[in-house]
């Protein structure tokens, strides 16, 4: 029977990755281990989302790093420990076997992983990364440094070693001492490797960094693979609000021509009507679509934002611990989207690393803004369009806005690293906020051809 191995995972408010973590740890083809998740009071949905995989959870109040995996460790019991980061990913299924291998030798004390950068991550990460962990295996005799976003030893290691609860941080680094000066070895094991977003370094010059990353990623063979951020690895729902009876144009319903731009994802997981009529959840569900309930009609008033809506539908989701990686929403106003709009969207979200992309119109004729101080000449004016070297994009949520969980539940979508999906077909983003009647329809030959 195989050694049982105990992966001890600390955590803060790592809502973005966990899902991301755990998925690709309970892939792994070495299956006898437990995952014990030391989280330190986060306040996102870190936890909640860790519980959906088979974790024991033990919450801390005081965040020492040391501590922190000893008290891991000693609510586990496996006679192998593997360390990592919340917001570590394995990049593939033998992740584990490749680390804890190393092992089987006694005068190995501790075995530490390569961590490769994300295609996001700042040019100063990535020239770090680069430089740490290169791709020769390393049996380190002299050498002390070891780092424990991924890393691996034995229980019996650790009984005699334990690590400095004192440590306010470097307590990997601590404990690699310990153990060179005790005479046994510690290895690098480049095979066994992990996606890790943020470096090991934080002081450097960006522009030097940049020039560094460049001549890096030229290189075949440290050029950045996008493929462990694939969209089909992450659960994405969208909601659609509706307020009242799903709006009509002629026989048919918004709703219906909203179907059809989305019929054909392959990335949308579950998709939602937040609506507070009891005919438009009959009508959608026909469609396909889930009503787990009636939205409640305070939030149906002219003065309820949008944003006020989608965060009251998931936060009643996530209380029947239905939760999702990505939030996408999406109104029924715009009938000519284009098919296949939303999963395009989704793959530039999760390649740019980005917490909200939304769609947005670029508008190159010449605006004003009033306010209560007077009417202002926005962006370049009306100077000829070719000669502008900025352009002002209008927003459009209802089109489609993809975001965080945690940024939508904080009602802060357009607080951190924002996109644009440029549409620039202009009769996509015709918006349509009432009904069409059929007779309106069938006597005018414009809006007859249109929805022909």
């Amino acid at each position: 029977m195989s050694t049982k191995v105990s992966i001890i995972i600390r955590t803060k408010n790592e809502e973005k990755w966990i899902s991301s973590c755990l998925r690709a740890v309970f892939a792994q083809t070495y299956k006898n281990f437990e995952v014990i998740l030391v989280d330190n009071n986060s306040f996102d949905r870190t936890v909640d989302i860790a519980k959906q995989f088979k974790v024991n959870v033990i919450q801390i109040s005081e965040f020492k790093p040391g501590k922190a995996i000893n008290d891991g460790i000693r609510a586990s019991n496996g006679d192998i420990i593997v360390c990592l980061s919340g917001h570590c990913i394995p990049v593939n299924e033998v992740w584990l076997e490749k680390i804890i291998r190393n092992l089987e030798d006694e005068v190995v004390a501790g075995v530490y992983g390569r961590q490769q950068a994300m295609s996001f991550s700042s040019d100063i990460d990535k020239r770090d990364l680069f430089n740490l962990f290169g791709f020769d295996k390393k049996v380190q005799i002299k050498d002390s440094f070891f780092h424990n976003a991924n890393s691996a030893f034995r229980r019996e290691i650790w009984e005699k070693y334990p690590f400095d609860e004192n440590a306010s941080n470097i307590e990997d680094r601590l404990w690699g001492n310990i153990i060179i000066k005790a005479g046994l070895h510690i290895i690098y094991e480049p095979e066994a490797s992990v996606y890790h977003w943020h470096g090991v370094h934080h002081d450097s010059n960006p522009a030097r960094a940049k020039n560094i990353v460049r001549i890096m990623e030229s290189l075949p063979e440290l050029s950045t693979d996008d493929s462990y951020i694939s969209i089909s690895k992450h659960k994405v729902c969208l909601i659609i609000p509706i307020k009242g009876k799903s709006k009509r144009v002629g026989n048919k319903t918004m709703l219906e021509y909203l179907a059809e731009s989305i019929k054909n994802s392959t990335y949308l997981s579950d998709i939602f009507v937040a609506t507070d009529d009891s005919e438009t959840a009959d009508l959608a569900e026909k469609l396909g679509f889930r009503v787990p309930f009636l939205r409640s009609l305070e939030y149906s008033s002219d003065c309820v934002d949008i944003l006020d809506v989608v965060g009251y539908f998931l936060s009643e989701l996530e209380k029947k611990s239905i939760y999702h990686d990505i939030v996408c929403i999406m109104t029924e106003n715009y009938p000519f989207r284009r098919v296949g709009v939303i999963d395009e969207m989704l793959s530039k979200f999760v390649i740019d690393g980005l917490d909200t992309l939304i769609a947005g119109r670029v508008e190159d004729r010449g605006g004003f803004i009033q306010s209560e101080s007077g009417i202002n000449l926005i962006e370049q004016g009306f100077m000829p369009r070719g000669l502008k070297d900025s352009k002002l994009i209008i927003g459009m949520i209802g089109y489609a806005c993809i975001s965080r969980p945690s940024s939508v539940r904080k009602s802060q979508i357009f607080d951190n690293k924002i996109g644009v999906f440029e549409i620039s077909d202009y009769l996509e983003t015709l918006e349509i906020r009432s009904s069409i009647p059929h007779q309106l329809l069938s006597t005018t030959p414009i809006l007859s051809n249109l929805f022909k």
